[in-house]
């Protein structure tokens, strides 16, 4: 039996239902010849006849009245197949499964889901909170949130903020040690290296005139976690290259202190992917929308509070 064969099918269902050619072919919005065609062509199909035809009326034959109920069934089942995909593709609901990197994931998706789910009532959400770059086909994710410079071409992503990075310390460190005045100042500084991101040992930075500068650093600490290195930097331990996503509030207590941000472009963007579709599931479309206004057009870590002023006082100065 061929695929085709299964229009013929919802043809005769519709016929049966009708009570004739003419009302079924006003109901399938098409003519009484095309109808009656396509019930002739199932019979060929089949092997059998299943109506009795006469100038006045239409009567089942036994196989036909056996044949009437399966096919009967079957647009029953396809109409309720259109009205489940109906419900999951226009109304919010269902299970939506999302992976998150860990420091974006755990500081701003995690807090922002009991309002989310609060608003979207028929919506339940498996979080996985990791840094692997997932297949969102072969793990059966519906969003992925990562920080990267460029996302997959193959996925859509939407811009969900930059990601800006400051050079900062503690008050005290810079008490201490003197605040850098440019990067080249950094040589006698204690620098704290993230080892996932550039060469280790190595700073780079953009010029003045766009150039890059590159910078040999040393310091008592290598780590491969943003979160760990924002807390050896709170620590006083030394100078740190960090988002502002995990710093924004201790920028701006003053409990860190950013300086040579004139140096240090923006490079990469938290974004939400998504794999390409005709009918994005509206549960993925209402929480994609809900992180944009909740981070806001100026992400709320780099509004919040009265901002404040670099550093500037001469490497030297304090005690």
């Amino acid at each position: 039996m061929r695929m085709a064969d299964l229009n013929l099918m919802a043809v005769f269902a519709r016929v049966v239902e009708a009570g004739s050619f003419a009302e079924a072919a006003r109901r399938l919005s098409t003519s009484r010849s095309a109808v009656s065609k396509a019930v002739a062509r199932l019979e060929k199909d089949l092997g059998a006849r299943l109506l009795n035809r006469t100038t006045r009326y239409l009567s089942l034959t036994e196989i036909g009245a056996s044949v009437a109920e399966h096919c009967s069934r079957m647009v029953s089942e396809a109409e309720q197949v259109e009205q489940l995909a109906d419900s999951l593709t226009v109304e919010p609901r269902g299970l939506l499964r999302v992976s998150a990197s860990v420091a974006f994931g755990t500081l701003h998706v995690a807090p922002a889901l009991a309002v989310f789910l609060a608003r979207f009532p028929e919506i339940r959400i498996d979080l996985t909170i990791t840094d692997r770059w997932v297949d969102l086909a072969e793990d059966g994710y519906d969003v992925a949130i990562r920080v990267t410079g460029e996302p997959p071409p193959n996925w859509v992503a939407r811009k969900l903020a930059p990601v800006r990075r400051k050079l900062c310390a503690t008050p005290g460190y810079f008490a201490q040690r003197g605040v850098p005045q440019s990067p080249a100042d950094l040589v006698r500084h204690n620098c704290l290296d993230y080892t996932r991101s550039g060469e280790q040992g190595r700073w780079l930075f953009t010029g003045p005139e766009g150039g890059e500068i590159s910078v040999p650093v040393n310091g008592p600490l290598h780590v491969d976690d943003d979160e760990a290195l924002s807390q050896a930097v709170l620590g006083g331990l030394g100078l740190g290259l960090l988002p502002t996503f995990i710093i924004g509030k201790e920028l701006q207590r003053g409990t860190l202190q950013a300086v040579l941000s004139e140096y240090i472009p923006v490079e990469r963007h938290v974004y939400a992917m998504y794999l390409p579709t005709r009918h994005l599931p509206s549960k993925v479309r209402v929480f994609i929308d809900f992180l944009v206004a909740h981070v806001g057009s100026e992400p709320y870590w780099d509004r919040e509070g009265a901002p404040r002023a670099e550093v500037s006082f001469k490497s030297g100065e304090g005690g």
